[in-house]
């Protein structure tokens, strides 16, 4: 697979953010977001199977990809990723979006959307809808203790770095970590998709690589969401678009995830939900032709090409308007002569 893209780099006040913008520039794209500790790679095998007429902007989360890192002593946290979607926006100047989200994603699209429902035109979700859920007293006891002590601990660690090189690996001895990282959502066959953003040559030895993405990532704080919580936010997305595909294997749409998308059904006529069959959490990834049967028609019904498009092949060209005038005079010229 293989699409033009270009490199961009969208300002922020701790850096940048890093992204790749594929196919059609001259339109607001749709704007798609990985999950927690992976890139923009992982959209590599399914955007070359989206409708051509319409673009993808991908972008790498702070401390993820290439993007920067925030700064030290700060603390990632799902609810502060919610507000690059809004920078993004401002950025390029969009006043409505088009959001695909894989797993912290598609966290993130979900709530940003129930927060300002009239500023997305439709959204897609892949094998998620809301964070696991997860007993009150582990989450605030077990987990925000164990991540505070990790954060630390990697704080130190980085000071450090200036000193000492991180471990590194050989690319296949890679693979194998981040496809056993993933518990073998990612097959070793996919994982460089992942890696080629998140690694460099070590210096230490020729043959090596090491992990470049911020250890403090994966003591991020995540969204915490009671029930009540997700029903009322499912409520406020209103009739906004909305497609969630699960992998039949993974445990990410969780009984609670269901129950909620039943609200959605009720408020929403534009839901749709579909199984890709032996589908991981990464299905998108693995099993990038059977999500792209159910996204390609629900795109094309919820962002049509535009009049700037004129087809005569099935194949959408970008045209002037001068260009499609002439396209519909010969079109309709070949369709007298063929009545005569």
């Amino acid at each position: 697979f293989s699409l033009k893209f270009k490199e961009v780099r969208i300002q922020a006040p701790w850096g940048h953010i890093s992204g790749r913008w594929y196919g059609n520039r001259t339109e607001r794209p749709i704007l798609a977001i990985h999950g927690w500790l992976d890139n923009l790679g992982t959209f590599d095998r399914l955007i070359p199977l989206l409708p051509d007429y319409i673009g993808v902007l991908c972008i790498d989360l702070p401390g993820h990809g290439r993007s920067s890192r925030l700064p030290s002593g700060m603390h990632y946290s799902v609810h502060d990723y919610v507000y690059i979607i809004p920078r993004v926006m401002k950025e390029y100047g969009w006043k409505k979006v088009s959001l695909m989200g894989h797993s912290m994603g598609g966290i993130m699209c979900f709530v940003y959307t129930a927060l300002a429902p009239y500023t997305v035109d439709m959204v897609i979700s892949l094998d998620i809808l809301l964070p696991l859920a997860v007993p009150a007293h582990v989450r605030t006891l077990k987990k925000f203790g164990g991540d505070m002590e990790r954060h630390l601990v990697e704080e130190g660690r980085q000071e450090e770095g200036n000193l000492h090189e991180p471990p590194s690996y050989t690319l296949s001895k890679l693979r194998k970590v981040l496809a056993q990282g993933s518990f073998n959502s990612v097959p070793p066959e996919f994982a460089q998709h992942l890696l080629h953003r998140q690694v460099a040559k070590s210096q230490l030895y020729p043959d090596r690589f090491y992990f470049t993405r911020d250890g403090r990532v994966k003591s991020y704080y995540p969204f915490s969401m009671d029930d009540g919580m997700a029903v009322e936010l499912s409520k406020r997305v209103r009739r906004t678009p909305y497609l969630v595909i699960k992998g039949s294997l993974s445990p990410f749409l969780d009984p609670r995830s269901l129950k909620t998308m039943e609200t959605l059904r009720g408020y929403n006529p534009h839901f749709e939900f579909h199984e890709v069959e032996n589908g991981t959490h990464h299905a998108h990834l693995h099993a990038a032709e059977e999500c792209a049967r159910f996204i390609v028609p629900f795109i094309q019904h919820y962002r049509p090409p535009s009049l700037n498009y004129w087809s005569l092949n099935g194949k959408e060209e970008q045209l002037t308007f001068e260009e499609r005038r002439k396209q519909q005079e010969r079109f309709f010229a070949r369709s007298k002569r063929s009545k005569l």
